[in-house]
């Protein structure tokens, strides 16, 4: 059985250090873009002047510069048709943050087919900003022959927007490594519409059904030719579409509907609930957005709903198949892998989706979950080169130990608060808080004295300081001095100082059982077994 993994870390490394060739079942990647920037400016020349493309949590921020330039010619150099595309896109797009989204995407693109097993499956999810390039990258590495499906899905109700018509649907391409590949039918709900008009009858249990032709097309010389209770379908050049005895059976199951007028023909019942409805068609309407009240919503902007993962997994994998996410965010693709028993690997960037990700497996499956983190910082000098290249991904890592979301996701004033906990802890219901600051240059009293003050603004129960250096006896001594905070657990220190090594060693937070009473994010709901999804869904399942 493979191992579940998660991995911090730019995904094109860590394809190419940790994924074996030909080790994934099926791929769905989401990868970021600026869908909300003005259309044009993506298209405007820039010279490349930047120092580096980065991917940063909630921004799509693939831009122009050097790095992405070197990310071109990388894959120009390599040669082959992805090559010869990246190329035709240079000559017509020029140098600007569309060709940089594309010259990123190539590599990503072509270590992902070489991780992908010969009967895998690729869908990769994206916008009409740029689905028509991606169409075309696609092609260039998976082959023309290899594209499966352009999916539309209507991920939002109408809505107005202005000088054009209201855009309202992501795109889904579909591609296979090879021509032989894994695939089970799964079904959609019937439309209303159709239900209403064909499933008009309804018996004295309050089952719908309809009425169906019990013959077809054609004169057959066997038993489905023969007379049946007196009729005679060859007469009008048809045949039973069962054998006499099998309608003899359904008759007798009361699914022979006889009309009273005389010599009418019979019809079959058809129940709608013994159907599993249609085979999921390119276009879909029926698996609707996130909104605000549902149960599974976290508050990661780019969440997608369960329900999408789960027909593409369902449809292109099996129990105990590898399933990859290269742009894994807030662990979608991973929590619906984990329910349906396939194993997973997913890769993001940013430390707030791995602690994010970590947070939602333990909350929907306990201890029942097993997998490993590779790429986080697991030692004292880790923790102090991620501070220094990164001081903003040290902040949520620090933070992401104890599931507090960052307060603040882009540069500028935080007002002394990098992360928030709530928490519930009494009959009243009322929502306390604890509030973190992370340090990771000098510290000093100042620091302490400044987060005593941020807990009285914020009317917060305790406030944590993480520091990477050692506390001073002054420090301790104002830290001691904020008081306890009280709960029916005991006395818990309002300000208290943890430093990087301690958080390392495991030392926690002196409060209120984390487990009983987190609730900085959204739980997700329970995970229920298989069999249940299974009879929720109606879908089928080799």
């Amino acid at each position: 059985m493979s191992e579940n993994i998660l991995y911090y870390g730019d995904n094109l490394d860590i394809l190419r250090q940790y994924v074996q060739d030909e080790t994934v079942d099926l791929i769905y990647l989401d990868p970021p873009f600026k869908s909300n920037q003005d259309y044009n400016i993506l298209f405007a020349e820039k010279n490349g002047s930047q120092s580096a493309a980065q991917i940063r949590a909630f921004e799509d921020t693939w831009q122009w510069d050097r790095a992405a330039a070197q990310a071109y010619e990388q894959v120009v150099e390599a040669g082959g048709r992805a090559a010869e595309a990246m190329i035709a896109f240079r000559k017509y797009l020029g140098g600007n943050d569309m060709l940089a989204y594309l010259s990123m995407m190539a590599p990503r693109l072509k270590e992902l087919r070489r991780v992908l097993k010969p009967t895998g499956s690729i869908y990769l999810h994206c916008d009409p900003t740029a689905s028509h390039y991606l169409k075309i990258l696609m092609d260039a590495v998976f082959g023309p022959v290899n594209f499966r499906n352009e999916i539309v899905w209507k991920r939002s109700h109408a809505h107005s927007s202005a000088r054009k018509y209201g855009p309202n649907h992501d795109t889904i391409f579909f591609y296979t490594k090879e021509r032989d590949f894994i695939w089970n039918t799964v079904f959609q709900d019937y439309d209303p519409e159709y239900l209403a008009k064909h499933y008009r009858h309804v018996d004295e249990d309050g089952r719908r059904y309809k009425h169906e032709n019990p013959t077809g097309a054609g004169i057959r010389h066997g038993e489905t030719g023969k007379p049946w209770r007196g009729i005679d379908p060859t007469s009008k050049g048809r045949h039973w579409v069962k054998i006499p005895l099998e309608l003899e059976e359904l008759d007798r199951k009361g699914k022979i509907y006889w009309p009273k007028k005389e010599k009418a023909w019979p019809y079959i019942k058809i129940y709608l609930d013994e159907m599993t409805g249609i085979p999921a068609q390119d276009l879909w309407a029926d698996i609707g957005v996130i909104n605000m009240m549902a149960k599974e919503r976290l508050g990661y902007p780019t969440q997608k709903p369960e329900a999408l993962l789960e027909r593409i997994i369902r449809a292109s994998s099996s129990k105990g198949d590898v399933v990859l996410d290269p742009f894994c965010g807030c662990g979608t693709t991973i929590n619906v892998a984990q329910k349906l028993k396939r194993n997973w690997i997913g890769i993001d960037i940013t430390h707030i989706a791995i602690a994010l990700i970590k947070y939602r497996l333990h909350n929907t499956f306990g201890n029942k979950v097993r997998y490993k983190i590779v790429g986080v910082p697991v030692s004292l000098p880790d923790a102090e080169n991620l501070a220094k290249s990164d001081p903003y991904q040290f902040q949520a890592w620090a933070v992401g130990h104890f599931v507090g979301f960052p307060h603040e996701l882009k540069r500028g004033a935080d007002k002394g608060i990098d992360g928030r906990l709530y928490f519930h802890d009494d009959p009243s219901r009322k929502t306390k808080q604890i509030v973190f600051s992370v340090k990771a240059g000098k510290v000093g009293v100042a620091h302490v004295r400044d987060l005593r003050g941020v807990i009285d603004r914020e009317k917060a129960e305790i406030g944590v300081l993480i520091a990477l250096q050692e506390p001073t006896k002054p420090m301790r001594e104002e830290a001691a001095s904020a008081g306890y905070y009280e709960s029916r657990w005991g006395k818990h220190p309002r300000l208290q100082i943890l430093t990087v090594a301690e958080l390392l060693e495991g030392k926690g937070i002196d409060c209120p059982p984390q487990e009983q009473v987190n609730v900085t994010f959204k739980k997700a709901p329970k995970a229920k077994s298989a069999g249940d999804a299974d009879k929720q869904r109606n879908l089928i399942e080799d």
